[in-house]
């Protein structure tokens, strides 16, 4: 039971990074205004994502755009659309493979290639989170470098927006968890009395006085 708890523990944490990594993805606050001047009330916040840009107005209005050309976006924009989506995709990928493995399903019958499944499974996920923290910390890096560039103007300066705070910590529940599938798996793998216990019993049949036969089947 022990393994069978890493895990399903392993997979639950996967699955929130996994949605965490689709909103990073997806909110367009990867860049925010910055507040250099004394004055801190602006008439308007601007926000830029992967996808859109927005202006956010003093009074609560905001309007966002959608890119119009994927050719006239940046390098690090297209590097990190592409690495992102494809983090996304992974993760899909290994949540089925470590479907199939868990000690918990019966996709796969019991015994080492069962282990070896999760533990593929797991090692994917951990490679999604690795790969998205490409993309967030090559914007981090950018972002960081232009705000202390004293060639930028004030009027261009970012900050660090909540969509790579919330990307990385998506990347950090991934690895743990997909560590712990890896563990799950390999305890399973190694100690084959600690993995989830499956009994199988038989169908009982019906006697010749139409009763159904009493003996267990296990």
């Amino acid at each position: 039971m022990g393994s069978a708890a890493l895990e399903i523990l392993g997979l639950v944490l996967c699955l929130v990074g996994w949605v965490g990594l689709i909103l990073a993805c997806g909110l367009p606050m990867w860049q925010v205004t910055a507040f250099l001047d004394h004055n801190i009330v602006t008439a308007q916040t601007t926000w830029k994502g992967l996808w859109m840009s927005c202006v956010v107005q003093s009074t609560g209005h905001m309007q966002c755009k959608v890119y119009d050309s994927v050719l006239a976006l940046s390098t690090e924009v297209q590097a990190a659309r592409a690495l992102t989506v494809g983090a996304v995709l992974l993760a899909l990928v290994a949540l089925f493979v470590t479907l199939a493995g868990a000690q918990c399903t019966t996709c796969v019958a019991p015994g080492p290639g069962k282990a070896r499944v999760a533990l593929t499974g797991g090692a994917l996920y951990a490679l999604c989170g690795l790969l998205a923290l490409v993309p967030l910390c090559w914007f981090a890096n950018i972002v960081v470098r232009e705000f202390y560039d004293p060639t930028v103007p004030r009027s261009q300066k970012y900050e660090l927006g909540a969509a790579l705070y919330v990307g990385w910590a998506a990347s950090a529940l991934l690895m743990c968890g997909g560590g712990l599938v890896c563990c799950g798996a390999w305890v399973c793998a190694g100690r084959p009395d600690l993995s989830f216990p499956v009994k199988y019993s038989a169908p009982r049949r019906p006697t010749a006085s139409g009763d159904y036969d009493k003996k267990n089947y296990v």
